[in-house]
C-alpha cells in the first residue's frame, strides 16, 4: 500500500470515528501547501534578492528577519537561531542534520523523506560533492562545498544565488522560481 493510500485510509477511519473532521484535515493540508513551508521560504529568498538591507539582516540573524515578513506565528519558536548561508559563484552550501532531522519547517515546509534518511545524513558530510552529483547537481571543481549541520539550537537555510536574467522580475515572480531543494542546497536555480 502506498503512503498516499495509507494516509487516506487513516484519515477516513479518524473521520468515521468522529475523532477529526474532514474539513479540519483539509484546512491543515491547505495551510501547509499554501502558506507555511517552502512558499514562505521562497518569499524570504525573493525579498533578499530584491532588498539588500533585508538580505543583510537575514544573513546576520535569520529569525528576526523572517519575522519581519509576518512569519512569526510558528517559525520554530523553540529554535535559538536560524542561520542563513548564501551561495556564491565560489561557495555552495548544503544543509544536513547528522543526528536526527532538525529542519526549519516553518520556512522550508515538510522535510523530504531523503533528508531524514541515514544515507543522506552521513553522505552529506563524508562525500557531499558526490552526493550532490547523484542528486543531479554537478558543481565545478573550483566551487567549494560547505556543509552545515543543523541542531536543536541552530537550524540552517541556504540563500540560493539569484538566477541570471531575472533582473526585471518582481518579488512574486522571483518567489515562484525558488524551490525547497535550492534552500537545502541540493539544487541550483
Amino acid at each position: 500500500m502506498t503512503m498516499a493510500l495509507r494516509t487516506e485510509a487513516i484519515e477516513t477511519l479518524l473521520v468515521e470515528k468522529g475523532l477529526v473532521k474532514s474539513a479540519a484535515v483539509d484546512a491543515l493540508v491547505e495551510r501547509y501547501e499554501q502558506d507555511i513551508g517552502p512558499l514562505r521560504g521562497s518569499r524570504v529568498v525573493a525579498k533578499a534578492w530584491t532588498d539588500p538591507a533585508f538580505r543583510a539582516r537575514l544573513l546576520e540573524d535569520g529569525m528576526p528577519a523572517i519575522r519581519e515578513l509576518g512569519f512569526g506565528d510558528n517559525t520554530d519558536a523553540h529554535v535559538a537561531r536560524l542561520v542563513v548561508k548564501e551561495n556564491t559563484e565560489s561557495v555552495h552550501n548544503l544543509i544536513v542534520c547528522t543526528l536526527c532531522s532538525c529542519y526549519p519547517w516553518a520556512v522550508l515546509g515538510l522535510p523530504p523523506a531523503w533528508y531524514k534518511s541515514a544515507a543522506y545524513r552521513s553522505r552529506a558530510v563524508r562525500e557531499p560533492r558526490r552526493l550532490l552529483a547523484e542528486l543531479g547537481l554537478d558543481l565545478p571543481a573550483d566551487v567549494e562545498v560547505r556543509v552545515w549541520d543543523s541542531s536543536a539550537e541552530v537550524r540552517y537555510m541556504v540563500l540560493p544565488q539569484r538566477p541570471r536574467g531575472t533582473d526585471g522580475l518582481g518579488v512574486e515572480d522571483l518567489a515562484a522560481l525558488v524551490t525547497r531543494d535550492s534552500m537545502i542546497g541540493v539544487e541550483q536555480l
